[in-house]
């Protein structure tokens, strides 16, 4: 995933920002480009570090990053003539902004299980404060009926 990004940063950086820069009414590119850029370094430093991306911090980080994926992609089409940005751009753009909307969605589909999970525990301890062994049957809540203790030699 990390090498993918790093292509297309490379990528970006090779073709966009270069011809870009030269066209006056381009900069906004150049800023999309060097927030993108600054995303993927703090992606690729979580990856390195010991200290992980958390799901919360992830799908949020993805979110940013697929925006900008947009946004560059709406500015590159309509700027395209003008800013001289090649069509090999915008096609690597599409199919790397298309990742990482993916890699958004696995994240965030993560924070929403580990809500889920969160919410079911903290249900079930609320229910074993009533009853320490979960269940309300005969056999956990002691009434009358359940397992009995064999009487006579043991």
């Amino acid at each position: 995933m990390l090498a993918t990004l790093g292509l297309a940063a490379a990528s970006l950086w090779s073709a966009g920002p270069a011809q870009a820069q030269g066209a006056s009414g381009c900069e906004p590119m150049q800023k999309l480009l060097m927030e993108r850029k600054a995303m993927v370094d703090r992606i690729a430093a979580s990856q390195k570090s010991k200290k992980k991306l958390t799901p919360q911090d992830a799908c949020s980080l993805f979110g940013r990053l697929a925006n900008n994926g947009e946004a560059t992609l709406k500015f590159a089409t309509a700027n395209k003539d003008w800013c001289q940005i090649p069509d090999s751009f915008i096609e690597g753009m599409t199919v790397d902004n298309k990742k990482i909307v993916g890699v958004r969605g696995q994240a965030c589909n993560a924070v929403k299980q580990q809500a889920a999970m969160q919410k079911r525990a903290q249900q079930q301890a609320q229910r074993g404060a009533a009853n320490p062994f979960g269940g309300a049957d005969s056999v956990t809540s002691g009434a009358g009926g359940g397992l009995r203790i064999p009487q006579g030699a043991l």
